[in-house]
């Protein structure tokens, strides 16, 4: 299965749940993601789905002056961004739960027959 096709649709709730604990700048976000293991997240999509999400008021930003570098724009969580992430949290939760339904192979009903058939 293509993995980068389900990432599209969960990218905004990885992106959240990657910053909910701690502020983070684009790069710092894109090496959570990597170590909880989506490791083939492009780090364009990720600047792209931060800054998706400041438009849409789910998040904070502010600048922090370097001296060994350019400056770097953080990004973190605020009240709005903490509900669109608890519910997308229960949306993924049933979704998950509903799939599982469907790929776990050791529940199944059994198969309904018709009469005559074996």
């Amino acid at each position: 299965m293509d993995s980068t096709q389900l990432l599209k649709g969960v990218l905004d709730v990885a992106v959240l749940a990657a910053i909910q604990d701690a502020d983070g700048y684009g790069y710092d976000v894109v090496r959570r993601l990597r170590s909880a293991g989506l490791e083939e997240i492009g780090d364009a999509s990720v600047y792209g789905t931060l800054r998706r999400l400041y438009n849409a008021g789910a998040l904070t930003s502010y600048v922090v002056p370097s001296d060994g570098g350019p400056h770097r724009k953080y990004y973190g969580i605020n009240s709005q961004g903490r509900a669109m992430l608890a519910a997308q949290r229960e949306s993924w939760a049933e979704f998950a739960t509903t799939m599982n339904g469907l790929l776990d192979t050791t529940n199944r009903p059994l198969a309904v027959r018709k009469i005559g058939e074996k």
